[in-house]
Formats: structure tokens, C-alpha cells, sequence
């Protein structure tokens, strides 16, 4: 009976520590991207190299390039392994082979390999150049000429974070020819 008297108002202030809103913020507020970079890893089609990198920004440029920004759909060819066509109501399935490694034809544009090079730099690009063509849409070949139909004037508006995890995320991806 005595150590019931003792445990129960513990226990009562741990649960209302728990429970109250401050508490809850706080872990809320620990990691708001926790969920999206979990997510970023569960759905990474192809292995990831971890070496050197940062854990969470490849979680969350995983997250961003495969569930909301949709780069497989231009810069894979075809973008879903056969039988794995979700637009013919298979279940998705993204072409690993070439996942992110170009060719796709849209009229007298081909899509880009934006996989490492042998420097590790997606599509060649150091971070700086990447936001550039992120945000400006320039041809990093041709720096006079806009990218016509890479959605750019949407991506440009995301945040340094995001354009960094999308970095680091391709920088994580294995090199495709």
C-alpha cells in the first residue's frame, strides 16, 4: 500500500508532463521533418550511399525528388519498371536501371542524366550551380537559354533546406551512364 502512495503521484506527473501542450511542442518542434525524411527512406527506389553524408537531408531530399516533386516521371526512361505502371493500375514500381539517368524525349528536348558524375556532383553541378539552374532555370551548358520544360518556376520558390536535400539526396544515388 505505501509504495502505491509513493509510485501514483509520480506517476501522475509524468503523465500530465506528457500530455501537456508544452511538451508536446517540444518534441514536435524537435524534428518537424522527422516524418518526411522516414518516409524519404521507405520509398527510395534504388541503395543510397550514406558515406559522408547527411542522414537527414538524403531522408528529405528522398522525400521531396520521390513523393512531391515527381523527377522520376521526366528524368527516368522509361519512369516505371514493367509491370510496375501505376498509371496502368499496377503497383508502382520505378525503373531502378535508369532511375534519374535522362532520355526522355519532349519534342526537341531530352531529359537530362542528373545522377553523380564520377565527382560524386549530380549532373556534374556543385551546389551553387545547382540552385542557380533550380532557381533561374539557366542552362548550365548554355547559360543563355532557359531550361523550356523543366518546371523550374515552381522549384525556384523552394527553400535553401530543400534545394540542399535534394542535392544531397542525388549526390546519394548510385551513377547511371
Amino acid at each position: 500500500m505505501r509504495l502505491r502512495i509513493l509510485i501514483i503521484p509520480f506517476a501522475l506527473v509524468g503523465l500530465a508532463l506528457t500530455l501537456s501542450p508544452a511538451s508536446q511542442g517540444q518534441r514536435a518542434s524537435a524534428d518537424p521533418d522527422g516524418d518526411r525524411i522516414a518516409i524519404g527512406y521507405r520509398i527510395a527506389p534504388v541503395p543510397l550511399n550514406l558515406h559522408n553524408r547527411d542522414h537527414s537531408l538524403v531522408g528529405l531530399g528522398s522525400y521531396i525528388v520521390n513523393a512531391q516533386a515527381a523527377c522520376n516521371d521526366c528524368h527516368t526512361n522509361p519512369p516505371f519498371a514493367p509491370g510496375g505502371d501505376p498509371y496502368q493500375g499496377q503497383p508502382k514500381k520505378f525503373n531502378a536501371a535508369r532511375y534519374l539517368a535522362g532520355g526522355t524525349a519532349f519534342g526537341p528536348f531530352i531529359s537530362r542524366n542528373i545522377t553523380p558524375d564520377a565527382d560524386g556532383l549530380p549532373a556534374g553541378l556543385t551546389l551553387a550551380e545547382f540552385k542557380s539552374v533550380m532557381r533561374t532555370g539557366h542552362d548550365p551548358d548554355a547559360p543563355s537559354h532557359l531550361l523550356q520544360v523543366m518546371p523550374w518556376p515552381v522549384y525556384q520558390s523552394m527553400t535553401d533546406k530543400d534545394l540542399r536535400a535534394i542535392y544531397e539526396y542525388l549526390r546519394s544515388i548510385p551513377h547511371i551512364d
